[in-house]
């Protein structure tokens, strides 16, 4: 095999890349080799797609405005089981596996956990052989590159598409016309039915290109179709030849806004129009696609349901209801009744936040001048929809206001996870405490009205990213003392429990966990130029900067160790690196003003003598899926400090404990979870609890008492506040501390003191060795139930109606 892969390479060397072995780059090597092994998955993915063609499979479409993909050569041949073969390949031709990955650029199609948890979910659907199309954006620049300049966050575009990538295939036959703007006409046929006609004022080509999702041993691969935003006419040409070059291109520059960037800035009314824009868009070009091949394939569109699920991952892509009725009404002639019955029962909604501002809501003036039509269909629906909801409860007005799919209060918007919700059969959280919340809060008068639609299907990730691929010396010894099906089967990594105490284990699993660590501190010095031990404890942090996330929290109780160990510098300290990584959103003013403090505080403290190494403070910049797989392996310490009640899931602190990890944190999304699987001696849990946030909210108790009970913490406020770690500016961070000194709407101060000592509890299990390591074990062990696997099975059989074989 290796000759053969030997003979690939070289073929798609000379002949695709157009180069000669002797004079190619890395670059060039991984396209050769990327060629090669997309070659091997194409021809899996075109039998795959043959078989459900002919055996009427029902598919599951799967619409997501990301999809955190990372680089696919690792994973693609792992999953193909040819890793060690195209290594060995390479070693024969004299050129580095390890360099050749390395110069494959990330693919910028999301930001965060929700686009990692889509591209999770694509790999464990092909896994466990369920025929799905992942349907999103491909965007030009994602969401940005962040360069951290005098401490502060600045955004670029990120180029992962300048030179194309070797894994798409464009389909030419597949571009379908989305519009925009225009009127609506009315009229009736000849049997007295109303019918009506859209006429967009404008019209965008949806170009699609496919990506192959390889599931694992390479048992089936699934497209991740992504859609490309193109004028009809690419250049006005009358303008062009009266010397108007940039009016001439301008139709087209419109056009590709669209997939220009991730999560465009709404700060603006023309921001706010073009993501809206965005998200009409590939809902669009992929409910056109799915349709028309239903029809190719079953004739008619009242099987729909039968053989079509549509997952919506969050609320982004939820005007997908709306277009699904004007499809099946406006271009397929479907009556009311039947068109509605076949967009309920086809749709389902996953909710991955509680905050309001996620929830997205239009302006009706923006809905209506972009999407006419829809909003008419809107209306209709929520008329309807209010109509049962008065039969039901018909003592109860404000229940309506509640439910409306329009708001009317303060502005007359449109509400996008009331549609969402009232448009599908099922609608699931992603955690059992947000599930709950769900049916409690947000959604309660929507749950009373559809009480068995809110469900719980809690996230997971995939251990063959995340473990085999990322971590191969623990996947290593967990194949020597639980078997090699453990990497057929995650719960296989169970048996590792009965080992935990195994001092010769420990031993290794410390080896390895120093090694990761080494590689990282390595990083580290590579982007920041700071030097770390790798003895010391790693106290991890990557996440999405928000305040919600409190890596605020995490800052102030770094500044209050630093005055703790300047005050005692002879005690006995524990070494510990603080490292941190994150993007906030470009208009995110207080985000930003984290990340600049974080950046300042580690000025500070990494220039101070007399810390020396017992303390380091690290901000990696530009956070993505490659630098998640060298950070969560060398982690020692996985701060998951959300305020209690506002992380829906997360998945990072499942990625953090499989890799022997120890968690910190709140009982807040999957963190309680996460506890009740490894016990609560093998976690750090500390804070307030959700009903308490609530009973400080509900009674507007401010930040003032804690304040006044905390010394250390109001020693800290004062010299972040005052200058302290910003000599060049003192009032920098005034408005910042002033936040939490008012109504600290994330309970900072509330919590500070809490978590201070959960982190002096961190240190005393770090020194105390084997008990430290026994507690990582235990945290691998008990990871399996968080395996993607498992989700997706569940999604399959309990929402999807899928058959799966696990």
């Amino acid at each position: 095999m290796v000759s053969e892969a030997k003979s690939a390479i070289i073929s798609k060397m000379t002949l695709s890349v157009g180069k000669d072995p002797a004079f190619a780059t890395d670059y060039d090597w991984f396209l050769a080799c990327a060629l090669a092994a997309r070659d091997r998955a194409t021809l899996r993915f075109l039998e795959g797609k043959r078989v459900t063609a002919s055996d009427g499979k029902k598919r599951v479409y799967y619409l997501s405005l990301e999809f955190l993909i990372g680089r696919q050569l690792t994973d693609v041949l792992s999953n193909l089981s040819l890793l060690d073969v195209f290594r060995a390949a390479l070693e024969d031709l004299g050129v580095d596996y390890e360099r050749v990955r390395s110069a494959e650029p990330d693919a910028a199609l999301g930001n965060g956990g929700l686009g990692r948890l889509a591209a999770c979910f694509m790999e464990s659907m092909a896994t466990l052989g369920i025929p799905a199309y992942g349907y999103g954006i491909r965007y030009d620049h994602g969401l940005f590159r962040q360069v951290i300049y005098d401490g502060w966050q600045e955004e670029y575009p990120e180029d992962w598409l300048s030179f194309g990538t070797p894994w798409e295939f464009l389909r030419t036959d597949v571009v379908f016309n989305v519009g925009f703007g225009g009127s609506v006409e009315t009229y009736v046929t000849p049997a007295g039915i109303t019918r009506y006609t859209w006429h967009p004022g404008e019209v965008v080509h949806a170009v699609s290109y496919d990506t192959p999702m390889v599931g694992w041993r390479g048992r089936s691969v699934n497209p991740l179709r992504l859609w490309s935003a193109r004028a009809v006419d690419p250049l006005r040409l009358e303008l062009f030849n009266r010397g108007d070059f940039a009016g001439a291109s301008s139709d087209q520059a419109r056009a590709e806004a669209i997939s220009k960037f991730l999560y465009p800035s709404d700060e603006t009314p023309s921001g706010q129009e073009l993501r809206l824009r965005q998200e009409y868009f590939f809902v669009s070009a992929s409910l056109q696609d799915l349709l028309s091949r239903h029809r190719r394939i079953y004739g008619d569109l009242h099987s729909l349901p039968e053989r079509a699920a549509i997952q919506l991952n969050d609320t982004h892509p939820a005007v997908a209801i709306a277009e699904m009725m004007r499809l099946l009404l406006d271009e397929h002639g479907l009556p009311w009744n039947e068109a509605w019955a076949i967009t309920s029962a086809t749709f389902s909604y996953t909710n991955h936040t509680l905050l309001p501002e996620a929830l997205e809501t239009w302006p009706l003036a923006v809905f209506e001048r972009l999407l006419p039509r829809h909003l008419q269909i809107i209306y209709f629906i929520n008329n309807l929809h209010l109509e049962a909801a008065k039969k039901a409860f018909p003592e109860e007005p404000e229940l309506l206001r509640s439910v409306s799919i329009i708001d009317e209060r303060d502005g007359r918007k449109v509400r996008m996870g009331q549609l969402a919700f009232v448009g599908s059969h099922a609608i699931n959280g992603v955690s059992a405490l947000h599930t709950d919340l769900m049916r409690k809060t947000t959604f309660r008068d929507l749950n009373r009205i559809y009480p068995d639609r809110i469900q719980n299907k809690t996230n997971g990730i995939t251990f063959r990213r995340w473990l085999h691929q990322s971590n191969p010396g623990l996947t290593a010894i967990l194949k020597e003392v639980c078997g090699a099906e453990v990497v057929d089967n995650p719960e296989v990594i169970e048996r590792l429990a009965a080992h935990a105490g195994d001092s010769a284990l420990q031993d290794r699993i410390r080896a390895v966990k120093l090694a990761n660590k080494t590689a990282l501190a390595k990083v580290i010095a590579e982007r920041t130029g700071v030097r770390v031990d790798p003895a010391a404890l790693f106290d991890v942090q990557i996440k999405r900067m928000h305040e919600y996330k409190r890596q605020l929290l995490n800052l102030l109780e770094t500044a209050a160790l630093y005055d703790a160990i300047r005050a005692n510098p002879d005690a006995d300290w524990t070494p510990r690196v603080k490292i941190m990584a994150g993007k906030a959103a470009a208009s995110y003013v207080n985000a930003k003003f984290i990340i600049k403090l974080a950046n300042d505080i580690a000025q500070v403290v990494n220039n101070d003598p007399a810390v020396r190494d017992l303390l380091k403070v690290v901000f990696l910049p530009n956070y993505n899926v490659s630098l998640a797989e060298v950070i969560i392996p060398a982690a020692d310490l996985s701060e998951q400090i959300s305020t209690a009640g506002m992380e829906a899931s997360g998945t990072g602190n499942m990625k953090l404990a499989l890799n022997g990890a120890l968690t910190i944190g709140t009982l807040d999304g999957a963190n309680i979870e996460i506890r009740d699987n490894v016990g609560n001696d093998n976690i750090f849990i500390f804070g307030l609890t959700t009903d308490e946030v609530s009973y400080r909210r509900e009674r507007g108790i401010t930040a003032g008492q804690a304040i006044a009970a905390s010394p250390m913490l109001a020693g800290v406020l004062n010299a972040v506040s005052g200058g302290r770690f910003s000599p060049d500016d003192p009032g920098r961070f005034v408005q910042l501390i002033d936040g939490l000194r008012g109504a600290d709407r994330y309970m900072v101060t509330d919590d500070f003191d809490s978590y201070y000592a959960a982190q002096r509890r961190v240190d005393a299990c770090w020194n105390s060795g084997e008990p430290w390591t026994r507690s990582a074990i235990i945290n691998i062990a008990n990871m399996a139930w968080f395996s993607s696997d498992r989700t997706i099975a569940e999604y399959a059989r309990e929402i999807w109606n899928v058959p799966v074989d696990l």
